[in-house]
């Protein structure tokens, strides 16, 4: 139960800093991924600060604890197409799971309509495609 809650205050917390950050609207995004036109670096700062904060509390957990250590498995076609798939959708919808998550808050349709599409999308990776094996 602990672990649980421990999940639920993460995900509620990276929640509120993407809302904080505007990285729920889809426009930052795509600003940020338009590179020939007005070009929105807002989303490199808070990938920056997001690093920072991982690298650094990484860092001090690791003196503290015995972490897993990285995979090291070999790139496959499986991981280099699903990363094209994340990568045009991210694109074209201006959202990826946690913003789009995180502005169901918003009740915002868009946002609604992307989490409903990315579940479904899920279960047929599942079930078809066989993924989560």
């Amino acid at each position: 139960m602990k672990t649980r809650a421990l999940v639920l205050l993460a995900g509620a917390l990276f929640g509120v800093g993407l809302a904080i950050s505007g990285m729920t609207d889809p426009t930052r995004v795509v600003g940020f991924l338009d590179l020939s036109g007005a070009w929105d670096p807002t989303l490199a700062f808070v990938m920056g600060g997001a690093l920072l904060v991982f690298g650094s509390g990484y860092f001090l957990l690791r003196k503290r604890f015995s972490l897993p250590a990285a995979s090291s498995g070999p790139i496959s076609g499986k991981l280099v197409v699903g990363a094209m798939i994340f990568g045009a959708g991210w694109g074209l919808g201006g959202f990826c799971p946690g913003p789009a998550l995180a502005d169901l808050g918003r009740l915002s349709i868009e946002a609604l309509v992307f989490v409903t599409t990315m579940a479904a999308g899920i279960i047929v990776a599942q079930r078809v495609f066989r993924a989560d094996r």
